[in-house]
């Protein structure tokens, strides 16, 4: 079965939503959604967005906060460009429905994040993700020209290794004319056929044991970008959130805001002891690399399995105002954290590199664009601010919108695109098979690629990897495509270009921290 559409969109998240609503209004979109369409990276993203739009702040100190959060990494061009974009970007989500908390009629309450020299993050309590998320979705269902294709997971991307044509590592010519999709709701695959496809599929966190990220976040659109032979780079900055909620057997693990610690929550040992300090002189607000090292060490010397977050100084009415997910769902687990301290692990929360992309969105194949937490663009550098994901997300979505508006004009649907082939597959009753290399894969990553890593760890956790590498393919070559091979084919892709370029850097920095090079 093929489909036709001008733009074909692959994930529903804040970069893809905000892609789609843009370019409706220039051709017939398609929404490809693994989940529903709400189920996403952005659903969960509780913190805010970071705009410069007070006279106190300034776009010279968000640069630099940006900058100096990612080790010197960043793309200063990229960096300045992002910044100065903020404050539209959120009139354009305000225009479409989308509310941010007010500290009177006509003034935001701005919150304040580690890593921020002023009080610029725009948020509606502590479920920003899901009020953006909310906004989105409902501009997306009163639009006509779009269609949403919910329980639909992507596959590959479509090139012309799909027409027989050679194409190989070193091509410069690489062409995307769509994606094969399967259908979950009756497990047939589509062909669909677009001019342009934007990937905006998110993160990556489920290759690891604990993670803040839904469980759809397995780093599909990468996987299917590197296997089309897209660049992608600087996979081996993985950001952890420092302050997930210590409460085994849940996942996702649920988020504690940095912006409890924003509005004066501090960092304490098992013990009851202040950390912080001793690494950082900006405390419980320091970067989260640091924090989440930080955090690390101190588990690792007193062999507890989480720290405190004590947040029973900041007021109870500010705590019931602010952050009244976080009051309930400790709540449901004993704690009362206007009393009791918060248990806390870090937690892997986002992926700071991924398919790179120019200013432009594009990706360098041809006709595929990217934004999101998919994509490397050069903000980041080797650590994410807070609140810039969001942010970076919806201006690189805008710049998309503005190329792919004027490339279609020129762009043919590709014709003699095949139907996917699954000859000589069978449905695979050896599940067990892939569930078990599944976990195998987050125990290597959890273990060998984590917070710290070494030579000795990654070199082991290539090693294994390759052995699942193997089995894997050649269990995905013999069966019928399901969900679950599809999401260990990617995760082993990831996981095998995060090892490779951690390999790679010979230093420590960001969030990539090796005992081998440690920092001077």
């Amino acid at each position: 079965m093929k489909k036709y559409c001008d733009f074909l969109v692959i994930g529903s998240g804040i970069a893809g939503l905000s892609y789609a609503i843009k370019v409706a209004e220039y051709g017939k979109v398609i929404i490809l959604s693994k989940a529903l369409i709400n189920e996403t990276n952005t659903q969960y993203a509780q913190g805010g967005i970071a705009a410069v739009t007070e006279k106190y702040d300034s776009y010279d100190k968000h640069i630099e906060d940006t900058i100096n959060a990612g080790a010197g990494l960043s793309d200063k061009q990229v960096v300045d460009i992002v910044v100065k974009e903020g404050r539209e970007r959120i009139k354009e989500l305000i225009s479409w429905g989308a509310k941010f908390d007010k500290s009177s009629a006509t003034n935001y309450d701005l919150a304040k994040e580690g890593g921020h020299s002023e009080n610029r993050i725009f948020h509606h309590k502590d479920n920003t993700g899901f009020e953006v998320q909310r906004a989105l979705v409902e501009e997306v269902k009163n639009h006509n020209n779009i269609s949403v294709l919910e329980n639909h997971y992507a596959i590959d991307l479509i090139t012309q290794h799909h027409l027989g044509e050679l194409v190989t590592s070193k091509s410069k010519n690489v062409e995307c004319y769509g994606a094969y999709a399967l259908n979950m709701n009756n497990n047939h695959i589509i062909t669909i056929v677009a001019k342009t496809t934007f990937i905006a599929t998110g993160g990556i966190g489920n290759i690891y044991q604990t993670s803040t990220n839904p469980t759809i976040a397995t780093g599909d659109g990468i996987a299917m970008a590197f296997r089309a032979k897209a660049r992608i780079e600087n996979m081996e900055f993985v950001q952890f959130h420092p302050t997930s909620l210590y409460n085994p057997g849940e996942r996702p693990s649920f988020l504690i805001t940095e912006a409890l610690r924003g509005d004066g929550a501090i960092l304490k040992t098992k013990a009851g002891r202040k950390f912080m300090k001793k690494y950082d002189e900006r405390g419980s607000l320091a970067p989260r690399d640091i924090v989440a090292r930080a955090i690390d060490n101190e588990m690792k010397n007193s062999g507890d399995e989480f720290v405190y977050l004590d947040a029973t100084k900041i007021p109870k009415e500010r705590l019931e105002e602010h952050f009244p997910n976080i009051i309930k769902k400790c709540e449901s687990i004993g704690i009362d954290i206007s009393k009791e301290y918060i248990p806390v692990v870090p937690a892997a929360h986002y992926l700071c590199g991924g398919i790179k992309v120019n200013l432009k969105s594009e990706t360098t194949i041809k006709y595929l664009y990217a934004a999101g937490e998919s994509t490397s663009t050069g903000l980041h550098g080797a650590n994410r601010l807070a609140s810039n994901s969001l942010l970076e997300a919806i201006v690189f979505s805008n710049f998309a919108f503005q190329n792919s508006i004027k490339a279609i004009k020129n762009i043919e649907f590709r014709k003699g695109i095949p139907e996917w082939n699954d000859d000589g597959t069978s449905l695979s009753e050896e599940m067990i098979l892939i569930t078990q290399a599944m976990k195998e894969l987050q125990q290597i990553m959890s273990n060998y690629v984590g917070i710290v890593r070494s030579n000795l760890r990654l070199k082991r956790a290539l090693d294994r990897l390759q052995i699942l590498f193997s089995e894997t393919e050649d269990l995905f070559k013999k069966s019928v495509v399901t969900k679950d091979i599809c999401e260990l084919r990617n995760s082993i892709n990831i996981s095998y270009l995060i090892i490779k370029m951690a390999k790679l850097r010979k230093e420590s920095i960001g969030l990539h921290f090796t005992i081998d090079y440690p920092s001077n």
